[in-house]
């Protein structure tokens, strides 16, 4: 139990720094009163998209929730009922509750980060980015595995009850993820489609009524969202490692897991500090160190952890724990670094892209496709030995503790990927502002480092919940007495295929919701241009609240109908096909799912960036044929990373948790 209360001392430490950061955030200049006026429109706009998301998602909980506490009248006798309600509810709390802060800080952080460079050039601009990306970071694990350690003391570890703590994490997570992702990418092809290429007018233009928009998106979807989508991930790694070694009986390796995310969280806040203190005028040279510094030390802390908590057990070596965390360290890494090859403009994959742009934007998509297809071989057999290893080394111990080995660090992972939406966000009040040029320049090299931490982070991301996936299948096949998953049975080939269609199927739906919110601004922003006088010569003001409300209930009507089939799938496939044939529907998912997630996210990200470096002066540049097909590969490119593909991560994870926490309903079933 002292691991425990060692954790929930690192959790505060977390939280502590979220208000050291938010106070060092808030006492800077926010700007004058135009910059200052900016920065309120997309506050005002994030908030309204939050409570109005949260009035339905609210619903859903409530909902599952009482069919939770209604189980045990449905099958007596089952380890289910208020208290894994309790547990459920605490998990949705917590990840609202991450997202809202660090998303309050984001949208406060984006003007003080433009008149940072404007007053104190790049260090400064960085200093406050990162404490804004910070909060959201420090959010993400603090209050995540502190409402994860008072539920575990609360109900004495029973797994069937802490297990639902993940659940409504995840439940939180894919509508945050994917109503987010709707509304960021529906506002953003709208802006670029008509301001971009219809109009000629620069990107983020104060005369594009979808500008404020397109700027929510950024904080509702990649800050919000990223969050919560890792918060899930890190609570999951946790929880399966502990039901697994509930499983076998070890209750040192059942306390294990808790130190190691409180060590990670100490690591992260040192990277954090580290490059707000000691970054200097390379941006993502400090950024890399401060994560590689978190990486390093949370390995070093583990090697404690483990001499001190792990007990040898039969047929796998006492350090087997470490081991194990090393791989998922490893593979994490390895995974990051595979998608900034693939997403980056230093790399040849993204300049031969951006070449090929200068023969249409057709052939564009298509190079952009393949780059993304081409992404998934190194990620997934960097995923496949690495899983076999932490098997040989502890096995489906090992294989979630590989798992909690790369997301332990998620507080800086989070910190570094959250800064990156900050700094676009200041790009844009300074060019709606009509700040000095130079001003621009410095939050475009900040934004230009975003995207490449951004691009690793989405590789880390799904590198994360293919692992967590696997972890909770593990505890789900323990739990449920499944040894082996037999495809030659019916039922098990019936679910392997049925698993396998859902992430196309789910990934339609996200792909339409955007769709039509896109095509809802797109007329918006046109009917502007022609019917408000005025309004491109600049004398007046674009009524950006109506793009605003467009992509608001767009993303909720979007979101809707993809969640509640997330949430019914494992319950329906688990009653009608038991539980081998739901463990074969989950590994058709995961495998499925993963590949999709990494492949929509490395070709998203590398059209992006294909884009972005033909305006640096590259083919012709701004205005040529390249940057217009370049413009529409970008369009097409959005909504692949930063909605459905992130979306997917969701999918495999909470199709995961569900049946773990529902299996008692499916035994003997």
């Amino acid at each position: 139990m002292n691991e425990i209360y060692l954790a929930i001392g690192c959790s505060a430490a977390a939280l502590l720094t979220v208000v050291f950061l938010a106070r060092s955030v808030l006492k800077r200049d926010p700007g004058n009163e135009r910059m200052t006026r900016i920065s309120r429109l997309v506050q005002v706009g994030a908030n309204a998209f939050l409570k109005r998301e949260f009035r339905y998602v609210a619903v859903v909980v409530v909902v599952v929730a009482a069919l939770i506490c209604a189980a045990p009248y449905l099958k007596p006798g089952i380890a289910l009922g208020w208290k894994t309600a309790v547990a459920f509810l605490a998990g949705a709390l917590m990840s609202w509750c991450a997202g809202y802060i660090g998303m309050s800080i984001a949208t406060r952080a984006n003007s003080r980060t433009a008149q940072a460079a404007s007053s104190a050039g790049l260090r400064g601009a960085l200093s406050v980015a990162l404490s804004g990306g910070a909060v959201m970071g420090m959010s993400v694990v603090g209050l995540a595995l502190l409402g994860l350690c008072l539920i575990y003391i609360l109900f004495k570890g029973d797994p069937a009850i802490v297990n639902g703590y993940a659940m409504g994490a995840s439940l939180v997570a894919l509508f945050a993820r994917s109503g987010g992702g709707i509304y960021t990418k529906g506002a953003d092809m709208g802006a670029d489609l008509v301001g971009k290429v219809e109009a000629g007018i620069p990107e983020d233009d104060p005369r594009n009524p979808a500008v404020i928009a397109d700027n929510v998106g950024d904080n509702v979807g990649d800050v919000a969202g990223l969050g919560a989508d890792l918060l899930e991930s890190y609570v999951e790694s946790i929880i399966a490692s502990v039901a697994i070694a509930s499983v076998l009986g070890a209750s040192t390796l059942q306390s294990a897991p808790f130190a190691i995310a409180g060590a990670g969280i100490i690591a992260s806040i040192i990277g954090v500090l580290y490059v707000k203190f000691f970054g200097r005028q390379r941006p993502q040279t400090a950024l890399m160190i401060g994560t590689y510094i978190s990486a390093g030390l949370t390995i070093v802390a583990t090697w404690f952890i483990v001499q001190h908590l792990t007990e040898p057990r039969e047929g796998y070596p006492a350090m087997g724990v470490f081991y194990a965390s090393v791989a998922g360290v490893l593979c994490g890494v390895i995974i990051g670094l595979t998608s900034e090859y693939f997403t980056s403009s230093k790399y040849s994959p993204v300049r031969n892209l951006a070449a090929s742009s200068e023969t249409g934007a057709a052939v564009a998509v298509t190079e952009g496709m393949a780059v993304g297809m081409q992404s998934t071989a190194i990620p997934l057999l960097v995923l496949a030995i690495a899983v076999v290893l932490s098997y040989r080394f502890s096995g489906m111990y090992g294989v979630a503790i590989a798992s909690l080995g790369m997301l332990a660090t998620t507080g800086m992972v989070v910190s570094v990927d959250s800064y990156g939406p900050i700094a676009d966000n200041a790009g844009g009040i300074a060019e709606m502002a009509e700040m000095d040029p130079d001003v621009r320049k410095i939050t475009d090299n900040l934004d230009a480092v975003g995207n490449t931490t951004a691009a690793i982070g989405k590789g880390f991301a799904i590198g994360s919940a293919a692992f967590a996936a696997l972890g909770l299948l593990s505890a789900f096949m323990k739990s449920t007495g499944v040894s082996l998953v037999n495809v030659a049975e019916a039922r098990v080939m019936a679910g392997v295929l049925v698993g396998g269609m859902l992430p196309f199927l789910f990934s339609s739906m996200l792909f339409r919701a955007v769709g039509k919110v896109a095509f809802q601004t797109i007329a918006e922003v046109r009917r502007q241009f022609k019917e408000i006088p005025g309004l491109m010569e600049g004398t007046v003001q674009p009524d950006s609240s109506t793009c605003v409300d467009i992509s608001t209930r767009g993303a909720i009507r979007g979101m809707l109908l993809p969640g509640i089939m997330v949430i019914a799938v494992p319950v329906a496939g688990g009653f009608i096909l038991g539980v081998e044939g739901l463990a074969g529907l989950l590994v058709g998912a995961v495998v499925t799912g993963v590949m999709l997630g990494i492949q929509f996210a490395n070709s998203g990200g590398a059209l992006d960036n294909a884009k972005k470096y033909i305006e640096e002066g590259f083919h012709g540049g701004k205005g040529s044929p390249a940057h217009a097909a370049a413009v529409v590969g970008d369009t097409v490119g959005d909504p692949l990373k930063d909605t459905v593909g992130p979306s997917i991560n969701i999918l495999i994870k909470l199709m995961c948790v569900i049946s773990l926490v529902l299996a008692p309903l499916f035994v003997g079933g």
